[in-house]
């Protein structure tokens, strides 16, 4: 085997001095290669790219015996130097690409600002680059979206932006962290597809970080898998998911959801608990000087579909679809049309206080979990205020009694009330968003991508936790999801979302194993699947 591109030798990295987050690592990459680094949140994946590129914070200690890139040590260069390394030799995709991009650039000049630190281009050789580079990341019509701004694009153009911008300086190692978490299954495909054609045409090697052992079995040559700071097992990419050697790697493979799982939840018939009828949630489109009405932004059109006491109906589609806007309509938090009856009561007709109280029937989980609380109240504070709003009667003691039973039951330790949501993981606050929505003892939850952003072994406690709850206080739920391999192991009905409207409806397994329609089976093609071989 040749000499390899990135080489690195027992790299560590400690917080405070204390706190060891990268403990001896070593591995190697070679040129034209795809790497995978695998493992939980908190395991150090990121963090060893980062240590790569000394882009540490200023409280982490870095050590290695040897950062070597292609016979070029990188632990005993300057600052300086390093920055002419970052982006030309290594480029970098992050994984919110909303949050890594400039909102007040446009992405022409965000693109045109990396080539111009690396290379000594004309106006003309520079603005000719520059829509090359968003051509070869496939974005239409290229010489439009040169003046856009980060907003104006959706989440897989912004992704297709930032593997622009990282391959602006023609580098030799692309490091991809997390490059396609939050986006649908759809998406995702193409954006696996064109980083593989990209790598193809440059020769440059591939540094995926991931938590979807199923996507890295698709894409990677060799896989690394990480616990804890340490790399418990490496090999090539069939062999280790065919045969895994340690309990860790095990214990991953084996929390996997899968399509093929469709059919294990079940399906007794119970009594109807939500009914909607005919919904619509339409956003009006005004132009001209007195701002008139010329359209409508169909979000949600005509929809119908109801879910039974104790089960779970599945929502998927792409981003975009309507998904959202349906789960969020439902709760009157945005303006719609049409019935929507929960437990007798039709809920869209009712105003002010009536509204008020039967919000205790349907409450929420958001995606973003952190975002969702108030980061000023303590965890106490956040799922007691339900109870505080909806239920007065309820005494303080009662209350805080309340409060440390619903820990319990999303399995968080008892003093987490006296603590804020910024000390918690993803899957813990994630938790307490459950915690909080229980509280005031709903009969339906609406489950907006509760575990999208979660790795695959938190993923499966958060669904195993919402069927336990499911089985002991017959709460329904509304999934919305672009996981359709989670599909199979929580829902019992599927609808898929097309455009606004709901094109197919079914059994989890009659959808997941025998779909109808072209575009619920564009959906499954594009799932990955775990290879082995």
């Amino acid at each position: 085997m040749s000499n390899p591109l990135l080489s690195v030798e027992q790299l560590s990295v400690t917080f405070n001095q204390s706190q060891t987050v990268v403990d001896a690592i070593s591995f190697t990459i070679q040129a034209g290669e795809t790497f995978a680094l695998v493992g939980e949140s908190g395991s150090g994946k990121s963090m060893t790219a980062l240590s790569v590129l000394r882009l540490l914070p200023n409280n982490a200690t870095l050590s290695a015996e040897s950062i070597n890139l292609q016979g070029d040590e990188l632990t005993t260069h300057s600052e300086l130097e390093l920055c002419q390394i970052r982006g030309r030799r290594i480029g970098l995709i992050f994984q919110d690409p909303l949050s890594s991009l400039n909102p007040v650039m446009t992405i022409g000049s965000q693109i045109a600002e990396v080539i111009n630190i690396h290379f000594n281009l004309s106006k003309t050789e520079l603005k000719q680059r520059v829509l090359e580079l968003l051509q070869q990341v496939e974005i239409p019509h290229p010489e439009q979206r040169l003046k856009d701004y980060p907003h104006q694009l959706s989440g897989g153009q912004r992704q297709r932006v930032m593997i622009a911008i990282a391959l602006a300086g023609k580098p030799d190692l692309l490091i991809a962290d997390e490059p396609t978490t939050a986006l649908d299954v759809t998406i995702q495909a193409q954006i696996l597809v064109l980083l593989k054609n990209i790598q193809r045409q440059t020769g440059m090697a591939l540094w995926l970080i991931s938590h979807d052992l199923a996507l890295v079995s698709t894409m990677a040559d060799k896989v690394a898998v990480m616990q804890k700071g340490k790399i418990v097992e490496t090999g090539l990419t069939a062999e280790l998911f065919a045969n895994p050697q340690h309990p860790y790697t095990q214990k991953l493979l084996n929390v996997l959801p899968s399509i093929h799982h469709a059919g294990r939840v079940g399906n007794a018939q119970s009594a109807p608990l939500l009914q909607v009828t005919d919904f619509y949630c339409h956003y009006p489109i005004r132009k001209g000087i007195f701002k008139r009405v010329v359209d409508y932004v169909r979000a949600v059109d005509g929809v119908n579909f109801t879910i039974e006491q104790g089960k779970t109906l599945a929502l998927v589609g792409e981003s975009g679809c309507g998904k959202t806007t349906l789960g969020k309509s439902l709760l009157n938090l945005l303006p719609s049309q049409g019935r929507v009856i929960i437990n007798g009561v039709e809920l869209n007709t009712l105003t002010g206080e009536a509204l008020r109280q039967q919000r205790a029937n349907i409450q929420i989980v958001f995606q973003d979990p952190f975002s969702s609380m108030n980061p000023r109240l303590l965890v106490g504070d956040i799922i007691a205020e339900g109870i505080r709003a909806l239920h007065p009667e309820v005494t303080e003691n009662e209350r805080i009694a309340r409060v440390k039973k619903l820990l319990q039951q999303v399995d968080l330790p008892e003093d987490s009330l006296y603590r804020y949501p910024h000390e918690f993981s993803g899957g813990q606050r994630q938790r307490i968003c459950i915690a909080r929505a229980l509280a005031v003892e709903p009969k339906l939850i609406v489950c907006d991508e509760p575990t999208s952003a979660l790795d695959v072994s938190v993923q499966a406690k958060i669904i195993q936790l919402l069927k336990t709850l499911q089985q002991n206080q017959g709460v329904s739920y509304l999934f919305i999801t672009h996981d359709l391999a989670l599909v199979a192991e929580i829902a019992h009905e599927v609808a898929v979302m097309y455009q606004g409207k709901i094109i197919e409806h079914g059994s989890a397994d009659q959808i997941l194993t025998q779909p109808q329609h072209a575009y619920t089976q564009q959906l499954l093609n594009a799932v990955p699947v775990l290879k082995t071989a």
